[in-house]
């Protein structure tokens, strides 16, 4: 058998929801409820939600999101609290996807590894550690299929 081919789904201007977001994400086990995904892992973007990494997919394949962890309206610095099994969902003009969450690990923020394009459909959320600049938390959830 030969290796699944990564899926992707490039943003596109028709993908986005009529107020200009790529999505919306909910990580109920955290109170994290409908946080709006912007295109762009910018500070602009992420001051009025999550980022949305550009050089990942929006749909299928694997969708990477950072966030603040702290001092800011919109913060995922909890996802450090995550527990393999929490769930979260994504929202987009496609549909709503659920996630169950397979990963909750502390990376090098020199670690990219985790935005590479997967065959399976997944979401990668990443977010600074307090006090330890060179470190990242990262969680990846990959799609419940029912």
């Amino acid at each position: 058998t030969s290796p699944a081919t990564p899926a992707f789904t490039e943003l596109t201007q028709d993908f986005l929801l009529s107020n200009g977001a790529v999505g919306k994400i909910s990580i109920p086990a955290i109170g994290v409820k409908n946080y709006y995904l912007w295109k762009g892992e910018t500070t602009a973007s992420m001051k009025k939600g999550l980022g949305h990494f550009t050089s990942t997919s929006v749909w299928n394949g694997n969708v990477a999101v950072c966030g603040h962890n702290h001092g800011a309206k919109y913060v995922i610095g909890s996802i450090k609290d995550l527990e393999i099994g929490d769930t979260i969902t994504y929202t987009t003009i496609y549909g709503t996807r659920t996630y169950e969450v397979v990963l909750v690990k502390t990376i090098s923020n020199s670690d990219w590894s985790y935005l590479q394009a997967t065959a399976d459909n997944r979401i990668t959320l990443t977010t600074c550690l307090a006090n330890q600049p060179e470190k990242r938390i990262c969680v990846q959830a990959v799609q419940i299929i029912r």
